[in-house]
Order: C-alpha cells, then sequence, then structure tokens
C-alpha cells in the first residue's frame, strides 16, 4: 500500500512538473513568435499575440502604451525612422509568480536609421506577462541616454549654460 501511494505522488509530480515545464515552453515560443514578428514587422503577427488588453510599460518610468498604440509606434517608427531592427544574442527564459507566467527576453538590439544608415546598439531586456497565450502586459529596460549618444546627441547640464 505504501508503494501505491507514494507511485501515485511520483506520478502526480511528474505530470505537475511536466505540464509546467510544456507551459513555459510554450509561453517562451509565444514571447519568440512575438520577437520574430517586431524585427520582421509584422504588425498583423503583433496584433494576434498582443492581448486586446495589453499594457506596455518602458524603458522611462513614466512611458505606457496600449496594444492599439503599440502597434501604431512601431509602425510610425519603422515608416519614418527605422530601416532595420535585428537582433542578436536573443535569450528566453520563462518565469512561474504567484503574479503570473513571465518570459524574460535579454537581446543585444540593433536598429539601423533611415537616411543616415546610422545604427544604435542597445542591450535590452523586456519581461513579459503572458495569460491565456497572449501577452498581456510587458515592462522594457533599456539604457536611452547611450541610444542617444551613439545617435550624436550631447547631454548639458542647464546649470552649466
Amino acid at each position: 500500500m505504501k508503494n501505491l501511494v507514494l507511485v501515485m505522488i511520483t506520478g502526480f509530480l511528474l505530470v505537475s512538473c511536466s505540464s509546467s515545464d510544456k507551459k513555459s515552453e510554450e509561453n517562451v515560443k509565444l514571447v519568440t513568435n512575438y520577437v520574430n514578428a517586431v524585427e520582421n514587422l509584422d504588425y498583423s503577427a503583433m496584433d494576434g499575440i498582443l492581448d486586446d488588453d495589453y499594457v506596455g510599460i518602458g524603458p522611462s518610468r513614466e512611458d505606457s502604451i496600449n496594444k492599439e498604440n503599440a502597434i501604431k509606434n512601431w509602425k510610425n517608427n519603422v515608416e519614418n525612422l527605422y530601416e532595420k531592427i535585428s537582433y542578436s544574442k536573443n535569450r528566453n527564459i520563462a518565469v512561474n509568480t504567484p503574479e503570473g507566467e513571465w518570459v524574460s527576453n535579454w537581446a543585444d538590439l540593433t536598429i539601423t536609421y533611415k537616411g543616415s544608415g546610422k545604427q544604435v546598439s542597445i542591450l535590452s531586456n523586456t519581461i513579459y506577462q503572458i495569460q491565456d497565450g497572449k501577452i498581456i502586459k510587458s515592462i522594457t529596460f533599456y539604457n536611452e541616454a547611450d541610444a542617444l549618444e551613439q545617435l550624436g546627441y550631447v547631454f548639458i547640464n542647464p546649470d552649466d549654460l
């Protein structure tokens, strides 16, 4: 009888772990597909992956955007600013927390600008919250000042003027 109980508990734990691993794999694949959609400027795929109630936060503390404006913003950037977006050293990892299922994407992102051909290399981390097979939230971190300096901007302390 003890062996039967032990076998049942072991089986339950294996099934629990494998379903959790499967969910993590699905979430990583979803984020991989989203990153590919961004890189390929595939707005239709972006629209299908982001939840209707999606909220994007960052890179600045006060930056926040909804799904409609996120896609509109990508279109505007591509039509007016970006010639190409490419990811390298792109890695994803899934994490389950009491607040939900998340996938963290670390990447070295290169943006080539239209007209000037200038390139900016950004070390970026975006954390995506996944619910029911959709991205419901993202929080993005990267050094905006570094990106602007790569474009030639100079920062001056107003007290020095």
